[in-house]
């Protein structure tokens, strides 16, 4: 099962999860009119190296954990793969949205 970005990504994107990435799965693009970031779940290899890279915690490490977003990631998948890439934001660049906190 593939890793899956969720809500808390929306508006935020702070991209610096595309760095680790060994397998260039994680594509910028917009969703409901907002910055977004979505994981390829028939690219990703769920290393794991993702995860911890999130600093608001968008990223679940299964579509069990979030089957709404995990849909949402697979359907924007295709059209998002080919969008340019995005420069990594700061980790402790604070949350746009207040109900995202910094993860610690």
């Amino acid at each position: 099962m593939a890793y899956v970005i969720g809500q808390k990504c929306l508006g935020e994107r702070y991209a610096s999860c595309v760095a680790v990435c060994p397998v260039d799965c994680i594509y910028p693009g917009e969703h409901a009119s907002k910055e977004f970031m979505v994981i390829d779940p028939t690219v990703c290899i769920t290393c794991g190296a993702c995860l911890p890279e999130c600093p608001i915690g968008a990223i679940v490490e299964s579509e069990d954990y979030d089957p709404e977003y995990a849909k949402v990631n697979a359907e924007l998948a295709p059209s998002f793969k080919d969008n340019p890439k995005v420069p990594e934001r700061a980790k402790d660049d604070p949350p746009r949205r207040p109900e995202n906190k910094l993860v610690q």
